[in-house]
């Protein structure tokens, strides 16, 4: 591990968050533990380049000291998600936090659908965010006026998506591996492809694998890195 000055200084920390955990859980947590074991001052800086969900696991940068001045840059840069959609069904919030609300035929897909549907999506698109996400519409999340039973009316937004592949086809799942750019959401691109199938479709598994040259096989998962903290 570094000195404290060497994290005070700057560092970009690569760490596999864990399934369950928030982003706001894990930066809090090595927070404690730059604090109570390398001795850095309560009020040092740190934050995270870029939200990922709960129910996702996966690459979260981690900035300490300086580098947080680099976060916007990092959050800027292409990120890379593997995962599976199940294909005939979907949920209010377009993955497993919420239970299927409806059911769609699927005798009609097959895989030369799926890959002709992949074309669609490649490219700048329109893409509205689920109504189950931290964007604020009149000063509240989206996903308060969701739990609060409110019809939102929300806008779409350009996102682009550098590279799409279907990776397994064993239906009624479907995994896939995305390059895209800032703001996408995965979860919308779930619900979008099982339309576009004229099906449904939502989110069952979700990993983040890459951002920018940053890559999730160099980090190490959260409660690893407690165990080996150690001050060289």
């Amino acid at each position: 591990m570094k000195t404290p000055q060497e994290y005070l200084d700057g560092q970009v920390l690569l760490i596999d968050k864990p399934l369950k955990w928030s982003s706001f859980q894990a930066v809090n947590k090595l927070k404690y533990l730059l604090i109570n074991k390398v001795g850095l001052p309560k009020k040092f800086k740190i934050g995270h380049a870029g939200t990922l969900d709960p129910l996702a696991s996966g690459l979260l940068l981690i900035c300490t000291g300086k580098f947080t001045k680099r976060i916007s840059e990092l959050q800027g840069q292409a990120k890379e998600y593997t995962g599976t959609f199940y294909i005939g069904a979907t949920t209010p919030s377009y993955d497993l936090e919420t239970e299927i609300d409806q059911t769609f035929p699927t005798d009609h897909i097959n895989e030369d659908l799926i890959y002709e549907t992949v074309k669609q999506f490649l490219g700048e698109i329109d893409q509205k965010p689920p109504i189950f996400s931290a964007i604020k519409k009149d000063g509240v999340r989206l996903y308060e006026h969701a739990r609060a039973g409110e019809t939102i009316e929300i806008e779409s937004r350009k996102t682009t998506i550098h590279e799409f592949e279907i990776t397994r086809i064993a239906l009624p799942e479907v995994d896939f591996r995305v390059v895209c750019s800032k703001g996408t959401y995965i979860r919308s691109l779930a619900y979008d492809f099982g339309k576009a199938m004229k099906s449904g479709s939502h989110l069952t598994v979700l990993r983040r694998t890459k951002i920018g040259d940053y890559n999730v096989k160099d980090a190490i998962d959260i409660t690893l890195f407690e165990e080996n903290f150690k001050i060289e």
